[in-house]
């Protein structure tokens, strides 16, 4: 099992390591690893397309899941925004890698079955991203906030 980073945007930000280390420790905490995972760091054009057509809305986020596996096994693309991460890190005065990793965690705990569509679950979202976020030594971020979806795509 494997966790691939590939760029579409702009150089990479986040060491490939530990863009691997954090999809990886999401999966763990959820119970969903070993895994095969590909995530793709792209602009908001390119993840704002993807927002439009799998989820019907075609303005950027920041991370959209894709659960492409059956009878159990995760087989999955995630979609990074690197210019998203750009802005709020760049907002919260955070480190760029920092907000990559939680958009990584993010998106990989959405095919833990996490979700962030009503308060209660958003509680339980963040408290599980702060714990991999913690597990992996990157600092606490109380204003943290994310428009991310995820989908579920068959091949």
């Amino acid at each position: 099992m494997s966790v691939g980073l590939h760029w579409q945007a702009q150089a990479p930000e986040l060491p490939p390591d530990a863009g691997r280390a954090a999809v990886e420790a999401a999966l763990r905490h959820g119970g969903r690893w070993p895994a095969s995972v590909d995530v793709v760091f792209v602009d908001d054009r390119t993840i704002g397309e993807l927002h439009g057509r799998f989820l019907g809305d075609p303005s950027p986020t920041d991370v959209i899941a894709f659960d492409l596996g059956d009878d159990g096994g995760v087989e999955a693309e995630i979609y990074v925004s690197v210019e998203c991460a750009r802005r709020v890190a760049a907002e919260r005065g955070l480190p760029v890698a920092r907000e990559l990793a939680l958009y990584a965690v993010h998106g990989a705990l959405h095919l833990c079955g996490f979700d962030d569509v009503d308060d209660v679950q958003r509680a339980a979202m963040r408290a599980a991203e702060a714990s991999v976020l913690a597990g992996l030594g990157y600092e606490c971020d109380d204003a943290e906030s994310h428009g991310s979806g995820s989908a579920r795509e068959k091949s």
